[in-house]
């Protein structure tokens, strides 16, 4: 017997739900965000974001996920992460199962300013935690320039 995933009172998505349609308006108005929008993922790990003077550094949640499915890339300013986890397979015996975690494709996208170096972007992974480090590229001293006459 397969299990299927049954939320009736799911809080978190009918709040995504009602932002979506308050901030980008109704799939009824064909000239909304919404009515042309394109689910990219099966959900969405939680990243914090830091800078510092020399570096961006980005940690994503996504325990249960192999490091080698897994994919990080910049392309154009855009740092993209994306990915799956695959789903358990497990059988109900003698009682009740009960699945919460999400599993499928996840996809996160950040824009990176002009300050990031894209050449010498490390990515690691350990405990479930995806930590990406962005180095900046070093400030260029400002110079006097003198003038002649």
């Amino acid at each position: 017997m397969s299990l299927i995933r049954y939320q009736p009172w799911n809080t978190d998505q009918f709040r995504k739900e009602l932002t979506n349609f308050f901030t980008s308006g109704t799939d009824l108005d064909p000239n909304s965000h919404a009515a042309s929008s394109v689910v990219t993922s099966d959900w969405t790990p939680a990243v914090d974001v830091k800078e510092t003077d020399k570096e961006f550094i980005l940690h994503a949640d996504i325990p249960g996920v192999d490091p080698k499915d897994i994919d990080v890339h910049m392309e154009n300013g855009l740092l993209t992460i994306k990915g799956q986890r695959e789903s358990e397979k497990t059988e109900e015996h003698d009682g009740y199962t009960r699945i919460e975690r999400s599993y499928g494709n996840f996809y996160r996208r950040f824009s990176l300013p002009d300050t990031a170096d894209a050449e010498k972007i490390n990515a690691k992974c350990n405990n479930g935690v995806l930590r990406i480090t962005i180095p900046k590229h070093a400030k260029l001293q400002a110079r006097k320039i003198k003038v002649e006459h």
